[in-house]
């Protein structure tokens, strides 16, 4: 109808309802307080985020997407997808060593993995694994079977190490001998890892053949864990590449591989040349130690002989490239005398100006594979040497003292910030006598073996004058001439972990000068480790090496006392001074040979 220039519209009943309804709502909307509103917008918001991820895991679940998710290759998997299955372990009577492989993998990504990586298919053991008298005859190119009385006593304690471990901690990580049960860190089997050159240099067969078979049906490298990128490298990348150069087996190097791209994006993911400390080996996720924002700076450049090996071993540069960027950009940083703080920033790639400089914990390494870069590269990268000669004489000029009284030469530290001398020097700092020996060996200047024999003598102290021969984590220096002990020992620094670095610096010095006295002062020291740290199961780390009676067991046996503490010793005790020779093998940090190169 219309009306004087209007029309006029009749509505259903049903449509004037609604606009009655918008209005009302609108209405009341309007006259809700701010802070109501606000809520309101944020319980709807909470809610859709819900629905949307809800609905986003239900097709995760339903369909994996390998593409979507990866790194060079790759396939990265969520903690669901290897959280839940069990530990791998032997079945029934652990003699019986029938093994199953503990791997769950979704078909999708299990598919993908082998077409990306091409990794080496799981082994009918009995088809891969060598007759143990193939492996001995190999061994006869190698090494000598030929043992003495000390060096069978060291094969002994390494046979009583290994049932203990193999007994309670198959698989684990270490083993806690006085409780009987395992101790996991990275959950990669690091003693099995770190004893299988050990094991070959020791002739010890039916144990190697017995770690390469839990190798290749129980190492799973795709867990959703972190770990940490220095220790997992010189640990497992560098036991895998030592065995595989010692037996020419590829498992060995596949699964080297298999591990180095897993740790690659603690470079790639990194906005410096300075990589992150920690990487997640399934999402390769990357970041610095939850205790701050910075790498150890001794880490961060104890990965470059592993990382250029593996390079070398498959025939691709992108992992020697990642870990070399790491020496280019340290050797350009200011540093005092050629000494560097023991904090670097991996975001601004620059050293913590304010932290500490010493050559005990976080800073030890640093110097070590300087020189042997060098040598394992040929002795052609020149600024190597130049940067390690610079620190040798900035540790004469800074760090070195000598103690009034019986005028012991020792390795003091310089406080963060103040820069202060402090007569304090770690057991770790024990292991610069055998670095210094190996770099005379290789043409570097006398007085650097002069250095290392003085610094010997001021270690060999450090356990002979504890009541129970086996030197403390930690020493103090005396520098006041008051009659009283050149050094002494804090009861929290009072512990010994059955560290390897002196004995590390003994077999060094043996083979390079000839010194049988070295011999006699390692016979010393395993003696004190069997009398003091041998438990029924085991060797345990121990509390107080001050107290012959009430040595305070800690209840754990690190990998390194099976890796490096051990072989060094069988090492040591050889007739054959150049059973492992310095000139044909680099050793990595955890004790692991690995071939010189000429370039």
């Amino acid at each position: 109808m219309k009306k004087d220039g209007y029309v006029l519209l009749n509505l259903h009943q049903e449509s004037q309802t609604f606009i009655t309804s918008r209005k009302s709502l609108w209405r009341s909307w309007n006259q809700l307080s701010r802070l109501q509103r606000n809520l309101i917008c944020g319980i709807a918001s909470m809610v859709g985020c819900l629905i949307i991820i809800y609905h986003w895991r239900s097709g995760m679940r339903e369909s994996y997407d390998v593409r979507s998710h990866k790194y060079e290759g790759i396939p990265v998997v969520t903690q669901r997808d290897f959280g839940m299955f069990e530990r791998w372990e032997p079945k029934g009577d652990p003699k019986a060593l029938k093994f199953e492989s503990n791997v769950i993998e979704e078909p999708e990504a299990r598919e993908n993995f082998k077409k990306r990586v091409e990794p080496l298919e799981k082994p009918k053991v009995e088809e891969v694994l060598p007759p143990p008298q193939e492996i001995r005859e190999e061994k006869l190119l190698n090494f000598t079977l030929a043992v003495n009385d000390k060096q069978k006593a060291v094969i002994s304690a390494f046979k009583h190490a290994w049932s203990g471990y193999r007994e309670f901690a198959w698989g684990y990580d270490h083993l806690k001998p006085i409780s009987m049960k395992p101790h996991d860190w990275f959950r990669l089997g690091l003693t099995i890892v770190d004893s299988l050159d050990t094991m070959y240099i020791m002739g010890l067969t039916e144990e190697l053949m017995e770690a390469r078979e839990w190798i290749a049906n129980g190492l799973n490298l795709n867990k959703y864990h972190d770990v940490n990128l220095f220790e997992v490298t010189i640990r497992v990348l560098g036991g895998l590449l030592s065995a595989y150069h010692l037996t020419n087996d590829n498992l060995y190097l596949d699964k080297a591989k298999n591990l180095g791209e897993r740790l690659l994006p603690c470079f790639t993911g990194s906005p410096s040349p300075i990589p992150y400390s920690d990487v997640n080996l399934a999402s390769h996720t990357v970041h610095s130690p939850r205790w701050g924002p910075d790498s150890s700076t001794s880490e961060v450049t104890t990965l470059q002989l592993e990382f250029r090996d593996l390079s070398r071993a498959v025939d691709d540069p992108k992992f020697e490239n990642a870990a070399f960027k790491v020496s280019h950009h340290v050797h350009g940083l200011p540093k005092t005398d050629g000494l560097v703080p023991i904090f670097i920033n991996p975001r601004t790639g620059q050293f913590q100006s304010y932290t500490d400089i010493k050559l005990g914990a976080r800073g030890d390494s640093y110097y070590e594979y300087l020189v042997k870069q060098w040598i394992q590269t040929g002795k052609t990268i020149d600024f190597l040497r130049d940067d390690y000669v610079e620190a040798v004489a900035g540790i004469r000029k800074r760090l070195v003292r000598r103690t009034p009284k019986s005028n012991l030469l020792f390795i003091g530290e310089l406080k963060g910030g103040t820069r202060d001398f402090v007569p304090k020097m770690d057991h770790l700092v024990c292991y610069l006598p055998g670095t210094l020996a190996l770099g005379y060996a290789h043409g570097l200047p006398e007085d650097h073996l002069e250095l290392a024999e003085d610094l010997m003598n001021t270690c060999y102290h450090t356990y002979s004058e504890r009541p129970t021969f086996l030197a403390p984590e930690i020493t103090y220096f005396n520098l006041q001439n008051d009659g009283k002990s050149d050094l002494y020992v804090k009861m929290n620094d009072a512990h010994n972990l059955l560290r390897p670095e002196f004995i590390e610096s003994l077999w060094y010095m043996y083979q390079i000068t000839g010194n049988t006295t070295y011999q006699d002062w390692g016979w010393k020291i395993f003696q004190s480790i069997e009398k003091y740290a041998k438990v029924e199961h085991g060797y345990t780390s121990i509390g107080n090496v001050n107290n012959p009676e009430d040595v305070k067991p800690r209840d754990m046996m690190e990998s390194f006392f099976l890796s490096e503490t051990l072989k060094y010793l069988y090492l040591l005790f050889s007739d054959d001074r150049k059973l492992l020779d310095v000139h044909k093998f680099v050793v990595n940090s955890e004790g692991h040979p690995l071939p010189i190169h000429k370039s």
